[in-house]
């Protein structure tokens, strides 16, 4: 009974801490002057995946490499299926409002890069560091945008952000610093605490019924971490914050494949499963691509897409079990 108890605590935790990460990173992107996309790719994305990095991390050091690498690989693909067609059940997410085109080809990079280190059968240090490398890269070109962003922009905000803001509650340009620091820390503290009382006392549960640790690395742990993705997009769907939404999963993909798996492998190397070659990579490509529509042909996730997304995350899901 007491796991149960602990893994809603968890849930409502995570709730609460993704709907103040939106708010903060929201309003922060209104003083700066910051287009709030390319907050939500680096600030929202990174607070979001940080129970992946706290468990990648652990794993490795305690030789778990299943739930190391089945953790970033099948929360990337609930990030897709569960964390955008849950909530376009909820409403839509005008995704066609949103120009996420080069940071959506840098996540597919980012995928076939780690796709391409992993069929060496083992990610050492030096995976690790192209991996960073590779982060690197991407975190001084979204600093360089925003800065190029800014200087186009008069006083701390500019119209087409209040525009593209107006739904949000508390959306306030003059909001403090110290407020929108409240905000922020509330949530990246947390996320991580949420994530952590639901996927551990999920993971003693599961235990409990035999479950593999690289089942449990792909289904239970996966979900588990992706609920603080899934909280956030939830919120700013019905915040009508759709350029947070597809940001923070597109951000949040390259972070686990980079920022995640390349600090883990500090640690120590992670073997490879030679199943994650044959099916899980794939499917987590697979997944990856079908959002070209809503990146590069305009498309909104509507209900419909909702359910055809969450469909085939239930259908992964089974075919795993």
């Amino acid at each position: 009974m007491i796991p149960w108890l602990l893994c809603g605590l968890g849930l409502v935790i995570l709730l609460l801490a993704g709907d103040a990460l939106v708010r903060g990173a929201v309003n922060l992107s209104l003083r700066l002057g910051v287009p709030a996309l390319i907050v939500s790719l680096t600030i929202v994305a990174f607070g979001t995946s940080a129970p992946e990095l706290l468990i990648a991390i652990n794993a490795v050091a305690v030789d778990a490499d299943g739930i190391a690498l089945g953790n970033v690989v099948g929360s990337n693909t609930a990030n897709i299926l569960m964390v955008l067609g849950i909530p376009a059940l909820i409403a839509t997410l005008h995704t066609s409002q949103c120009d996420s085109r080069k940071s959506y080809v840098f996540m597919l990079v980012a995928s076939l890069l780690f796709i391409g280190l992993a069929m060496c059968g083992t990610l050492t240090i030096w995976s690790g560091l192209i991996l960073l490398a590779a982060l690197t890269f991407f975190l001084a070109d979204a600093f360089r945008e925003a800065r190029a962003h800014r200087k186009t922009c008069c006083g701390d905000a500019d119209e087409d952000l209040l525009e593209g803001l107006e739904g949000l509650e508390e959306a306030d340009p003059d909001m403090p610093y110290w407020r929108i620091g409240i905000y922020l820390v509330l949530g990246l503290i947390g996320l991580p605490l949420g994530a952590d009382l639901l996927v551990d006392n999920a993971t003693i549960i599961a235990r409990m019924y035999h479950i593999s640790e690289t089942v449990i690395g792909l289904t239970l742990v996966a979900i588990g971490t992706s609920l603080p993705e899934l909280s956030t997009t939830v919120m700013a769907t019905l915040r009508r914050q759709a350029d947070v939404a597809l940001g923070n999963v597109i951000g949040s993909n390259m972070f686990n494949l980079l920022a995640i798996i390349g600090l883990a492998t500090l640690v120590g190397p992670i073997s490879v499963d030679p199943e994650f070659l044959r099916f899980d990579l794939w499917v987590m490509l697979a997944a990856s691509l079908l959002i070209v529509p809503f990146v590069f042909l305009k498309k909104d996730i509507t209900r419909a897409w909702g359910i055809g997304l969450s469909g085939l995350y239930i259908t992964y899901l089974v075919v795993l079990f």
